[in-house]
């Protein structure tokens, strides 16, 4: 999953013209704020584009060239942006017309690592930033031999070890043994070496954080954290409240299924490698984070069960390849009523990897200019896991299409939340009603299957719940200086335990750096969007379902070829960032709070199954006291 998104500023920080000064400052007053948040505007639209230009080459090219140009032309927008922002606290006491307030508060949240007023804090800073995405877009484990033999010395060999008699490793690689491989010595291996890339960020990822939070503190932020809090029409608090509300929603169908996953495990690896009651090792759950499990469902798959479809063998099947897998997902969108993707999109995305150059891999979709020039990177392969994904990216895109008539400000999702939902609502339609529909399936099958559907698709939706939620909680806490870096792979260790039920598969110490072997750690991108999404997922879909007249069981809904589902989502997808998202959720699916009922109600049956199959079994996890606490 998932996914570091360069729309508008929120994703990354975006440039301007050095030396670029703020207009002259008038006496406070409406008509002066408006002139205000019209000059920002213009800067931000006509400069942020060089700086997404600049960006999109670091990341399709990786080299010291092209970091170097991107860091250069980010500092000088995120310097530009910080100035920007800081001079709307001169507008605080006007009663302004709503939309200039709300764009002079979305300018103060703007960036997600506000950098200091000191020029030379601001290019470190902006350096740190380009460098850690890079560390991480070149990641490699180098070991003799091949994964799971024996080392000659005890431990993992170290990244960038001498190549001629060695076999080396990237993300992709190391991903497809932890999907592949029923070996716990590869599992093991492949987990433990992609992790050993990380340990170089950890002292540059402290001096980040510090940075950033001297930025945050002059936009009158106690520290980043808490501004990232403060972007969901709400105060900060009550957002973090929310939050602990959806968890406590959806945690009983979690434990359920952590619970049955563990259950099967252990009969697949045995009592020393998976304790029968306790937390199960991540390197087992067929993810490199043990985010979503959806891998392991050969392992887990009820006995006997109706087959399901295996997406990746259908692909395969019909010849599929990876651009035809992105016609499928614009054909969804575009049977919806929305316009066909341009031609620029099919010329300059970057679909698959390139065999010629390092490149950041993490899937993406990109807005260059705010209008059309819309695209994806992706090292996308022929899998099932893959053409989902696909759908989600275009989702951001197809989302940045509908709102391109707002001014610059307001040229985002409602909030960051709603980005990352679009794609998956749609990806929920993907059911094998639609897969026949698209020529892909020649019969649906019986409904016999559909609990083996329901927990395939739990495995990877219901599984990432606590881990879409504990990146941040993880990373606030490391913002606001309550865990400090000492302490960082201690507190990682213990939120993962609490959240997830899931243990590290050897011991760990603060030698270790392991929150940056996940990409929106040193890509700094905010992940609490993807909880959220989880959640409002669910809620969107239910909505165009009804909107499309569908009766029955929600998880059998697919919502392809409704003009007026797709109707009803372009009015949520043009508002943009433009209202509070209560606003436009609620003229969406006639509810004005996020809530995880659509999602209960849509694997209801499941639940069920599970509570059967657990009965006798331990459910839940206990969490070891050296665990459960950081100094």
């Amino acid at each position: 999953m998932r996914r570091h998104v360069a729309f508008l500023l929120a994703a990354l920080l975006t440039g301007a013209s050095a030396g670029a000064q703020a207009p002259a400052s008038p006496a406070p007053s409406p008509a002066a704020a408006r002139a205000f948040v019209d000059s920002a505007e213009r800067e931000l639209a006509t400069l942020g584009e060089k700086a997404n230009r600049a960006s999109w080459v670091a990341a399709t090219y990786i080299t010291d060239d092209t970091e170097r140009l991107s860091a250069d032309v980010q500092e000088r927008y995120a310097v530009a942006a910080q100035r920007w922002a800081l001079g709307t606290t001169r507008f605080d006491g006007v009663q302004l017309p709503a939309d200039v307030r709300r764009k002079l508060t979305l300018l103060k949240l703007s960036l997600v690592a506000p950098p200091p007023s000191d020029p030379a804090k601001a290019a470190e800073l902006t350096r740190l930033a380009v460098g850690l995405e890079a560390d991480y877009g070149r990641g490699t484990y180098c070991r003799p031999g091949k994964l799971g033999e024996p080392l000659p010395a005890a431990g993992a060999a170290p990244v960038g070890a001498a190549r001629g008699d060695s076999t080396c490793y990237q993300i992709n690689a190391l991903s497809r043994a932890l999907v592949e491989s029923r070996d716990p010595n590869v599992l093991l291996d492949a987990w433990r070496g992609w992790h050993s890339i990380a340990p170089p960020m950890k002292d540059r990822y402290a001096r980040f954080v510090q940075l950033s939070n001297e930025g945050a503190r002059e936009l009158g932020f106690r520290d980043v954290g808490v501004m990232w809090r403060s972007g969901y029409d709400m105060p900060a608090d009550a957002f973090s409240a929310e939050l602990e509300r959806l968890w406590q929603q959806v945690r009983p169908l979690y434990v359920a299924l952590h619970a049955y996953t563990r259950t099967r495990l252990n009969q697949q690896y045995g009592d020393a490698a998976v304790p029968k009651d306790g937390m199960i090792p991540a390197h087992l759950l067929g993810n490199m984070w043990a985010q979503e499990w959806g891998n392991v469902f050969p392992i887990v798959s009820p006995a006997a069960a109706a087959p399901t479809v295996d997406l990746t063998k259908l692909l395969a099947a019909k010849g599929t390849d990876v651009p035809a897998m992105f016609r499928f997902g614009e054909g969804f969108f575009t049977s919806l009523g929305f316009d066909s993707l341009p031609k620029t999109f099919w010329t300059r995305s970057m679909l698959t990897k390139p065999r010629d150059r390092e490149v950041v891999c993490h899937a993406s979709a990109w807005d260059i200019d705010a209008q059309d020039d819309v695209r994806i990177k992706m090292c996308a392969e022929r899998t099932g896991e893959d053409f989902v994904t696909v759908h989600h990216e275009l989702g951001h895109n197809f989302y940045q299409r509908a709102y391109k008539g707002q001014p610059f400000l307001f040229q985002n999702g409602a909030h960051d939340g709603f980005h990352e939902a679009i794609g998956d609502a749609v990806a929920l339609s993907i059911t094998p009603g639609y897969l026949q529909q698209v020529g892909l399936l020649a019969q649906a099958p019986s409904t016999a299957s559909d609990t083996s559907r329901l927990l395939q698709q739990a495995l990877d939706k219901v599984a990432f719940l606590p881990f879409g939620l504990l990146i941040d909680q993880w990373r606030w806490q490391v913002f606001s200086g309550q865990v400090t870096p000492a302490d960082y792979n201690r507190a990682w260790w213990a939120l993962r335990a609490k959240y997830q039920g899931v243990a590290p598969p050897v011991a760990r110490t603060e030698a270790d750096f392991d929150p940056g072997a996940k990409y929106h750690v040193p890509a700094n991108t905010p992940y609490t969007r993807y909880f959220l999404a989880r959640v409002l997922q669910f809620q969107l879909y239910r909505a165009m379902c009804r909107e499309a007249g569908h009766t029955g069981p929600l998880y059998r809904c697919s919502f392809y070829g409704s003009k007026a589902a797709g109707a009803k989502l372009a009015r949520l997808l043009e508002a943009g960032q433009s209202r509070p998202w209560q606003e436009v959720l609620f003229e969406m699916t006639g509810e004005r709070r996020m809530d995880a009922g659509a999602m209960m109600e849509y694997f209801a049956p499941l639940k069920i199954w599970l509570d059967r199959q657990n009965a006798g079994h331990p459910v839940g996890w206990t969490v070891p006291a050296q665990v459960s606490q950081t100094r």
